[in-house]
């Protein structure tokens, strides 16, 4: 009986450590697998945004900004803010209404904690409207998050500045 105590209870012992070991195991997969902002994501972001914009394709700059993005526009001491629909309703009017429009975009100044970024962005657009030649540059202080794996913009405070 002393012999079945011992094995049994041995026995128990490595299934319980089996399954410890397990739930450890499984804890540091996820941990290793869960996602985190990368400057490079940061980068990509950019260079999608700036293809989206210049083949002026909505639904592009639609999976580039979250849900729940705010953007905050200001110029000459007024200001507005945007959400998403917002915000794709504007470029939808503006490119709708224009020619010759061109996009850039120049990230700097990135810094990322766990699954954001915040970053300063610099955009340089043009167009022409009525004949005239048009140029907005816009300064931002952005905050860039993690959806399914790629950079989407999630707040934005920017300047506005028409040449």
């Amino acid at each position: 009986m002393k012999q079945f105590w011992r094995t049994g209870l041995l026995a128990l012992l490595m299934k319980s450590a089996s399954v410890t070991a397990i739930v450890a195991v499984s804890t540091m997969t996820i941990d290793a697998q869960a996602a985190t902002m990368t400057e490079a994501l940061v980068q990509n972001y950019a260079s999608a945004m700036k293809a989206a914009a210049n083949s002026q394709n909505t639904n592009q700059v639609a999976r580039l900004v979250s849900d729940e993005a705010l953007i905050s526009l200001s110029r000459k001491g007024k200001s507005t803010s945007l959400d998403k629909d917002a915000y794709l309703k504007l470029l939808q009017n503006s490119w709708s209404n224009t020619s010759n429009y061109r996009y850039d975009i120049n990230v700097d100044n990135i810094v990322i904690s766990g699954e954001q970024a915040k970053a300063n962005v610099t955009t340089n657009e043009s167009w022409v409207k009525d004949g005239q030649k048009v140029s907005f540059v816009t300064t931002s202080r952005v905050t860039l998050t993690l959806s399914t794996g790629n950079a989407v913009l999630l707040r934005a405070v920017s300047q506005v500045t028409i040449n």
